[in-house]
């Protein structure tokens, strides 16, 4: 039993993760969480030249809340610069709760900046990828943007540590994948094929009690 329910969390880590190729973009713009590892991989990706600026967006959510002394955006810039980013190559969005409001403070920020990127590398938890890409493709106010995707890169089997268990990643890819499927028909995303193994596997581990009720829409 346990195998089959890694087996299915597998299936559906993959499926979240785009594995897109990467070029040199405006600018890096970071969803923060809980994993601190997202932060680092946005540094790396400053330190090879894919951004000429990181963006940090996020407040404090249910998983992160007591993890940090600060906003997640915060605490994930304090990682970046210890990193060697500089602080004037980084800005910090502390307000948003939600993947929408990722889109429309930042939005907003940037301009009060002066700033207009037309292209930007979004750097997300490897299991929420695609849901990250379809959001922005949809909500960006500026249609001829451009975006591409990553994590930090790791497969299912090295991914889950302590602060990101594998009970609560399945959990939370499960419901990541129901919003992917819903949310296309409320305007709030592109719509995606989900193949039916992937939604096999969903209801598998929905059916053996894998997912809890809070982490579906």
């Amino acid at each position: 039993m346990e195998q089959s329910v890694d087996a299915d969390a597998a299936l559906i880590y993959n499926y979240h993760s785009m594995r897109m190729a990467l070029k040199p973009a405006d600018a890096i713009f970071t969803l923060c969480s809980l994993d601190i590892r997202v932060a680092e991989r946005a540094a790396q990706l400053f330190h090879d030249g894919y951004g000429e600026y990181i963006i940090f967006s996020g407040n404090v959510g249910a998983l992160s809340a007591g993890r940090f002394a600060e906003s997640e955006a915060e605490a994930f810039a304090a990682v970046a610069r210890q990193l060697g980013v500089p602080a004037d190559k980084i800005v910090v969005e502390p307000r948003a709760t939600n993947t929408g409001e990722n889109v429309r403070f930042t939005h907003a920020l940037l301009r009060e900046r002066g700033l207009a990127p037309k292209s930007f590398v979004l750097v997300q938890k490897p299991y929420m990828e695609r849901r990250t890409y379809a959001t922005f493709v949809k909500q960006w106010p500026d249609p001829a943007t451009e975006f591409s995707v990553t994590s930090p890169q790791m497969g299912w089997e090295e991914y889950p540590d302590a602060d990101n268990p594998r009970e609560l990643v399945t959990s939370i890819m499960v419901g990541d994948l129901v919003r992917i499927r819903d949310y296309p028909a409320k305007g709030f995303q592109i719509p995606q094929s989900i193949p039916a193994e992937v939604w096999a596997a969903a209801k598998r581990l929905i059916a053996a009690g894998c997912v809890q009720d809070k982490h579906l829409p």
